[in-house]
This record gives structure tokens, C-alpha cells and sequence, in this order.
């Protein structure tokens, strides 16, 4: 029996990014189609087998350990974005603040998939999803620059809505317009999910 199950969801890729340098910012620049390998995309700031560990990992890793890196990529939903720019009192949001990969359309509540849900495309490129993505100060930071003092709302904002991480389960190209199909594990959610979150877990 197959381990994930073929969904009906697709998506369609609106827009691709590579991030080459963070140490001042953390703006994508925009690409039309980008080869993936086994390290993500080349020259992508995020990219490699490996990482040094953060913050995020701080109760498993010491920080700056170096570990497997499941974050090659951020790929953010169109329409949360949407929504995101909505309530901050935004026309749009440029994907580029958010230091994007990829922005797709068409799959609901995206940021919620589960992890290890598989993202396809048509030619056989294949992303892993890791979780979702937490709101941080760094697009912020990039959307203050354009519109003084709304850059502090997209915290709350972003909230549930910023995307996930995802890497490189089988190289390939990712183009605008391409079709992405959704894959989910055959796996119900873990019962006990709830108490940890609330802090109940003893």
C-alpha cells in the first residue's frame, strides 16, 4: 500500500524567487523557471544539505549545530497572501518581502498542509513539505521599507498564513504556470497534538 495518497488538489505556480544574500535583507528576486537539485535551488541563499541550526530548533539543537536542512524553500499561498495584505490595510503583498521561492494558487488553507505532504509537479519535480512557516520581523523589515509604519502589523497578520518550508525529494524544474499536485501521508493526526500545544503535556 502506497504511503501518500494522490489528491485531487493541484495548484498553479504564479510566481518564483531566489534569495541570494540575507545578511542585509531578505528579498527574492524574481525568476521565470529555476532547476532544482538535491541542495534546492542553485545559488538560493537557503539552499544545501545541510544548515546551521536556529532559533526555531533551539529546545532540540544548540544553536548554529549543523543539522539536515529541511528548509530549502518557502512556498507561500496567493491567497493567504491575500488575505494577509487585507487585513494589514494593503493593496497586495509582494512575495518578494517575504523572501518567497514560490507562491501558489489554488490550494485552500495551505499553510495548515501536513508535514510530509509532497508537492508535484508534472514533470516529476518533487517538494517535501517540512511545516508551516512562523511570522518573523524580517518582512517586516522589507515591507516598513515601502510603506512606513505598516510593517509592524504583519506579524499578527502572517499569523497561521505565512506558508511552509519544503525540500528536495526529486530535483527538477519548476516554471511559471506550471501545475503542482498535492500529496498527503496516509496517516490520521496525532490524538495528542492538542495537549501540547496548550502546554498540558506533562
Amino acid at each position: 500500500m502506497s504511503a501518500l495518497i494522490s489528491t485531487e488538489f493541484e495548484g498553479r505556480i504564479t510566481w518564483l524567487g531566489v534569495v541570494a544574500d540575507q545578511e542585509n535583507d531578505i528579498r527574492s528576486a524574481p525568476v521565470q523557471e529555476v532547476m532544482l537539485d538535491w541542495d534546492g535551488m542553485p545559488g538560493e541563499f537557503h539552499g544545501g544539505r545541510t544548515r546551521a541550526s536556529c532559533v526555531r530548533v533551539k529546545e532540540q539543537h544548540k544553536e548554529g549545530t549543523e543539522i539536515a536542512n529541511v528548509r530549502q524553500l518557502t512556498v507561500i499561498s496567493a491567497e493567504e497572501m491575500a488575505l494577509i495584505a487585507e487585513e494589514m490595510g494593503l493593496d497586495s503583498l509582494k512575495p518578494e518581502w517575504l523572501g518567497a521561492s514560490m507562491v501558489i494558487e489554488g490550494i485552500e488553507d495551505f499553510t495548515h498542509l501536513p508535514p510530509s505532504s509532497r508537492l508535484q509537479t508534472s514533470s516529476g519535480a518533487t517538494l517535501v513539505v517540512d511545516m508551516h512557516n512562523r511570522p518573523c520581523n524580517w518582512p517586516a523589515k522589507e515591507i516598513e521599507k515601502d510603506h512606513k509604519g505598516l510593517g509592524r502589523r504583519f506579524r499578527k497578520a502572517g499569523e497561521g498564513r505565512r506558508g511552509v518550508t519544503a525540500w528536495v525529494e526529486r530535483p527538477g524544474a519548476l516554471r511559471l504556470g506550471d501545475t503542482i499536485r498535492l500529496h498527503v501521508p496516509d496517516q490520521r493526526g496525532w490524538t495528542l497534538l492538542d495537549r501540547c500545544l496548550t502546554g498540558k503535556m506533562s
